[in-house]
């Protein structure tokens, strides 16, 4: 990936940074497939514009907001490491947890209400990540409200291609759905307009370029849908560059930017992600803020 970011970025030299709908669709033709590779290319080329402007990036997409708060994930776990975990995430001070299901319908319900149980009051967002059929998703949530324990979203229950799987979950269930899998370009965010399948849509720069996560986001939103900032495996930078998009633009309702709290080791420097899980962009001069140390 880094190679082919490298060799891209070559044909982009001479290129004026704040051209980006001449040269963006270059890039996307040098790279039709690697969706991190071109989020690498953009995100530097976007960076060096806002230093050179002497702005931190979130402005160059809006600056309508400086902080956002993220949840913190909750992996798949036997019972007791997911109370022990969502005891150290409000300990933290995020209210948010986000916990991994997608497996064994009762295995995924034990592990969630032990996680509610030892963290009461606490946001819920469910994420099956594309495992489940739209019966066992249901299930889940019936043996979740039979027990007082109410979801506030389920993200991508059932397989990428099955938006007739997510808007039974939606319907049916009567809980709000967020399409990951299922969202990965603008085409596909106009296609879960057309089927009803999703109320929220996750945008994420690694999976759809910086400059894709910028359309998708305002695709999403003129068709609708509520916003969610994601991403992948990720440090500081890319996940604070993600921040800077959702920033800018403003009003994205859940944010899911939590993986630099897991490596173990940071090799950057800049933004922290503060107690609360928030990143706070307001001592950013200019840029994204992060460098490698």
């Amino acid at each position: 990936t880094l190679a082919a970011a490298r060799r891209a970025a070559g044909h982009l030299r001479g290129a004026e940074a704040g051209s980006w709908e001449s040269w963006g669709p270059r890039l996307k033709k040098l790279l039709p497939r690697r969706a991190c590779a071109r989020a690498a290319v953009e995100t530097a080329v976007f960076d060096a514009w806002s230093r050179r402007l002497g702005l931190p990036l979130r402005v160059l997409f809006g600056g309508a907001e400086t902080r956002l708060a993220t949840d913190i994930t909750i992996p798949i776990v036997p019972p007791e490491k997911a109370a022990a975990a969502a005891r150290d995430i409000r300990a933290f001070g995020v209210r948010t947890l986000k916990i991994k299901v997608g497996r064994r319908v009762e295995d995924d319900a034990a592990r969630v209400l032990a996680a509610m149980g030892a963290a009461p009051r606490s946001r819920l967002m469910l994420d099956a990540n594309a495992g489940y059929s739209a019966a066992d998703a249901l299930r889940l949530v019936r043996l979740l409200r039979a027990e007082g324990v109410e979801p506030e979203l389920f993200e991508q229950p059932t397989a990428a291609a099955d938006l007739e799987g997510l808007r039974r979950v939606r319907r049916v269930g009567r809980v709000r759905v967020a399409a990951d899998e299922s969202a990965d370009s603008s085409a596909a965010v106009l296609r879960l307009v057309a089927a009803g399948a999703c109320d929220v849509v996750n945008v994420k720069v690694m999976k759809l370029g910086l400059l894709g996560a910028w359309e998708a986001a305002r695709v999403a939103r003129a068709s609708g849908f509520s916003l969610m900032i994601g991403g992948l495996v990720e440090t500081r930078l890319g996940m604070t560059a993600a921040a800077h998009l959702a920033c800018g633009l403003g009003g994205f309702e859940f944010a899911d930017l939590d993986t630099p709290l897991f490596l173990a080791s940071d090799p950057m420097t800049g933004v922290p992600i503060a107690r609360g899980g928030v990143y706070d962009l307001a001592p950013v001069k200019s840029g994204i803020g992060v460098t490698p140390k």
